[in-house]
């Protein structure tokens, strides 16, 4: 039920008293023209019907939650103490400098941390999200190739395997999207990149490893076929849990990165809420940086780009954010770091081989830190699909891996452990999905009708797909 229809006229939980100075009323032109819809609704029940809303919800504290390439680990409580410390929290952005030298030292140690971890030269914080991110560095590129006065690179190189966001980011720059097509290894397929590299090429979006959780094993041929026809490296960050400390982006030819600080440095993920999805670039593409560079030594001032793209977030980005990861770095610390990105991949291929025997993967025997598995096999002796083994999945407590993704694996579930789960917990989710196998082969028709406990049953999908209901209708 949704709060409005709790709501009863008169019922309140303010306990401000009654307005006695004066007052201003606006001009007609400027009042709405209908009522504004407020629930009234007592204290207690306002947070009743909140805690009934979290118990209908699903996240890392309720279950395993194996969502492939959405890294949805256990966020360490330390992060959020450190950024409920009032020397974060009561500031405000117009304060002077000087009055906010820890806040600076904050985004400048975070800067300089990452890009010691991507090879970067410089790294800013303002982009709120992913593909914000994304957008991002392809104006870094779009205002590189301008500034050198080369008008006819209109082409981004993505490969059929990338992330839906990379063509979407890539249109939104301005550019032609050119799908190149991986070989039957799951890697992108050299030759046909070879094929689609030329001098309209403005670069290339890619995330090592890539979507089907392999590591780009010719990747060093793949960034210098690009830069070859003068084109620039793009690094999709969102795989960055599967390499942070190991290798990096800078090395493997990349000029451009960004990074989810949610997916890899644990801050809190989805939910609509405050993200940061930071930029990194080599100093080639320094000079055309959004929002500002922290500077200094003993006594730290931000700088902006002599060229810079302009902003592309109001003042810095969500900076609360960036002290949880950098409150996660500092606790991790240098021999920590890939520890935690080596346990990710060591999950990853743990679950591999314990499904091998009923969902072999889709690609190799190997992963990185996630794999995805095809049941078109399954499909094909049951009728049950991804889909129903994904609902069976929320009968057990286990949130479902990302479905029917990528579209070049048929009937495709991406399965991402992380480093966070025990050995315990993968232990149970293999036996689910042995059981989910089982069920498929004596009981197809039970899992047609899952989820069966869930407080949302089987939906309607095409229904809603057609008749969405994307808001409350209030009585007038």
């Amino acid at each position: 039920m949704l709060v409005f229809e709790k709501s009863r006229p008169g019922r309140r939980n303010g306990m401000l008293p009654k307005w006695e100075g004066e007052t201003f009323e606006l001009p007609k032109t400027e009042q709405r023209q209908k009522k504004l819809h407020l629930p009234e609704i007592a204290e207690g029940d306002l947070s009743r019907h909140y805690s009934e809303l979290a118990r209908k919800s699903h996240g890392v504290n309720d279950g395993f939650y194996p969502l492939g390439s959405c890294t949805m680990k256990y966020n360490p409580k330390i992060n959020e103490a450190a950024a409920a410390l009032p020397g974060f929290t009561e500031i405000h952005p117009l304060q002077p400098e000087h009055t906010v030298q820890g806040c600076l030292e904050v985004l400048k140690t975070a800067e300089e941390t990452l890009c010691t971890i991507t090879g970067m030269d410089h790294m800013v914080f303002q982009p709120a999200a992913g593909a914000h991110g994304e957008f991002t560095g392809l104006l870094l590129i779009r205002a590189y190739h301008e500034s050198r006065g080369d008008a006819k690179r209109t082409k981004i190189l993505v490969p059929d395997s990338a992330h839906g966001t990379n063509p979407a980011s890539a249109v939104m720059a301005g550019y032609k999207v050119v799908s190149v097509l991986s070989g039957p290894d799951g890697c992108v397929d050299l030759e046909k990149l070879k094929e689609a590299a030329d001098d309209e090429t403005a670069g290339i979006m890619l995330t090592n490893p890539n979507t089907l959780g392999i590591f780009e094993k010719q990747i060093l041929e793949i960034t210098e076929v690009i830069h070859g026809c003068g084109g620039l490296c793009y690094y999709d960050g969102a795989n960055l849990n599967a390499v942070m400390g190991t290798v990096r982006p800078g090395d493997m030819g990349f000029d451009v990165v960004h990074l989810n600080l949610h997916k890899t440095f644990s801050t809190p993920h989805g939910g609509g809420g405050p993200g940061s999805g930071p930029v990194g670039c080599k100093q080639i593409l320094a000079d055309f940086l959004p929002s500002i560079l922290v500077e200094g030594k003993d006594v730290l001032h931000m700088k902006k780009p002599e060229h810079s793209i302009g902003e592309m977030k109001s003042f810095y980005g969500n900076f609360l954010v960036v002290v949880r990861a950098l409150t996660y770095l500092k606790s991790l610390g240098k021999e920590g770091i890939p520890e935690a990105s080596q346990n990710a991949v060591l999950n990853a291929n743990y679950m591999l081989h314990g499904l091998a025997d009923i969902f072999p993967a889709a690609n190799g025997t190997r992963c990185m830190h996630e794999f995805v598995i095809s049941l078109s096999g399954l499909k094909k002796k049951t009728g049950i699909s991804a889909m129903d083994i994904a609902k069976g999945l929320l009968d057990n407590g286990i949130h479902p891996p990302t479905m029917y993704f990528p579209l070049i694996v048929d009937e495709a579930l991406m399965i991402e452990p992380t480093e966070t789960e025990s050995r315990e917990t993968l232990d149970e989710a293999l036996k689910v999905f042995h059981r989910l196998y089982q069920q498929a082969e004596a009981e197809p028709e039970s899992l047609h009708l899952a989820p069966a406990t869930t407080p949302v049953t089987r939906l309607d999908e095409v229904e809603a797909a057609r008749h969405p209901v994307l808001k409350y209708e209030f009585e007038e």
